[in-house]
């Protein structure tokens, strides 16, 4: 069944043949060995034949002769159908985890929340189990470990998302045809108990109790100017600022990557407005950016905002900046349209709706007859009143 040839010029060649589907004449050339090794390599190989033809097991002995071939000689074994393809460290979850993060092209903070994902599928599947294995039950039994872990459900659902999005990367590359993530529950990914909106009452008191003209900047950038807090408050430069017309360039890291979404314009609300000139009267010569002082090692905006809150005498809410910038939207949103509102604060209408626009205490009051009708408008009026004496004249404005 295999049989073994001898060169002129001294090398040696495996001649064997297979029936069957891969039905043909195969040839491993061994190149310049003793004959008694050339000779054992042939037996082995007609083990393998024999095997195949017979449809029994490859005896173990056999099988580890054959594991320990060069890749080369084993997948022309492969070819001639004797022995299974040899999965590679690629074909892993391990190699399919370390290739997605790899081609990731996405800020930091995303790579971290991947991160998060690829971890607990490796902690739970192994790194060494084969992509091709996973199953459908294996996805749904992964989601419900999480579940069990108490994680919150919009976490359990962003760690789906992310998953079944590097499971259809697999398929993409050809590693599997059908991801098992395919049709795994995800969930939304917001949560409406970390959602609050921040009154102007509360932020006014959080303002007084700022320790510095830019903490003020700080918190009035997120609250009135609905910036993302700290990657857009660190971009942003004076001559960013349009006094006259009471607007600014807000520059994104977030959204810089679509195209025309690199930088947006935002109004400069009249709350606002007077804390930018007290932090410009304050600013270095030549110095251009407005809060240099935001980003860099030992800057820990989380722990003091916490403890400028405390002193103001308020109770902390979740998402501390997050909040303050979606606050700011639902107050615009009562005056602007929607998709006005989106622009100023650089997503879409649907993103707005979905992780930013919140329900107040007014609006359950009007709609449950509680309040006039005209409630909501003449608060407006009210605020509007208060920021117009709020704001300092012309000549102060520069």
């Amino acid at each position: 069944m295999a049989s073994l040839c001898k060169d002129a010029n001294g090398t040696k060649r495996i001649l064997f043949f297979t029936k069957g589907i891969n039905s043909e004449r195969h040839t491993i050339r061994l190149g310049r060995v003793s004959i008694k090794a050339a000779e054992s390599f042939r037996i082995r190989v007609e083990r393998l034949v024999e095997a195949h033809e017979l449809r029994t097991p490859i005896d173990s002995e056999t099988a580890s002769w054959a594991g320990g071939l060069p890749d080369p000689t084993y997948a022309k074994l492969v070819k001639a159908g004797l022995v299974a393809k040899r999965e590679s460290k690629a074909d892993t979850l391990a190699g399919l985890v370390d290739r997605f993060t790899q081609q990731a092209d996405v800020k930091p903070a995303t790579l971290a929340a991947y991160r998060q994902t690829t971890g607990s599928m490796l902690d739970y599947f192994g790194g060494d189990t084969l992509v091709s294995k996973l199953t459908e039950s294996d996805a749904d039994e992964w989601r419900q470990s999480l579940v069990e872990s108490k994680l919150a459900p919009a976490t359990v659902a962003k760690r789906c998302h992310v998953a079944k999005n590097i499971l259809s990367k697999a398929v993409r590359w050809g590693m599997i045809d059908r991801s098992p993530f395919k049709d795994l529950r995800t969930g939304s990914q917001t949560n409406p108990d970390r959602s609050v909106y921040v009154s102007r009452e509360t932020i006014a008191k959080v303002l007084d109790a700022c320790p510095s003209t830019r903490w003020r900047a700080i918190v009035g950038l997120a609250r009135y100017g609905g910036l993302r807090c700290p990657s857009e408050h660190f971009l942003l430069r004076w001559g960013d600022i349009n006094w006259e017309q009471g607007r600014m360039v807000v520059r994104s890291p977030k959204t810089e990557g679509h195209e025309g979404h690199a930088s947006r314009v935002a109004p400069i609300a009249p709350e606002l407005k007077p804390i930018l000139l007290d932090l410009f009267d304050e600013a270095e010569e030549g110095e251009d950016r407005v809060l240099p002082c935001i980003a860099g090692k030992g800057v820990n905006l989380r722990t003091n905002m916490l403890r400028i809150i405390d002193r103001a005498g308020e109770n902390p809410w979740p998402k501390l900046f997050q909040n303050l910038r979606a606050s700011c939207a639902t107050d615009w949103v009562e005056r602007f349209p929607n998709h006005v509102v989106a622009g100023w604060l650089g997503h879409s209408p649907m993103i707005a709706a979905t992780h930013y626009l919140q329900t107040r205490d007014i609006h359950f009051d009007l709609a449950a007859g509680l309040q006039a009708s005209g409630a909501l408008s003449v608060a407006v009026g009210a605020q509007n009143a208060s920021q117009r004496r709020a704001e300092p004249s012309g000549a102060e404005a520069r």
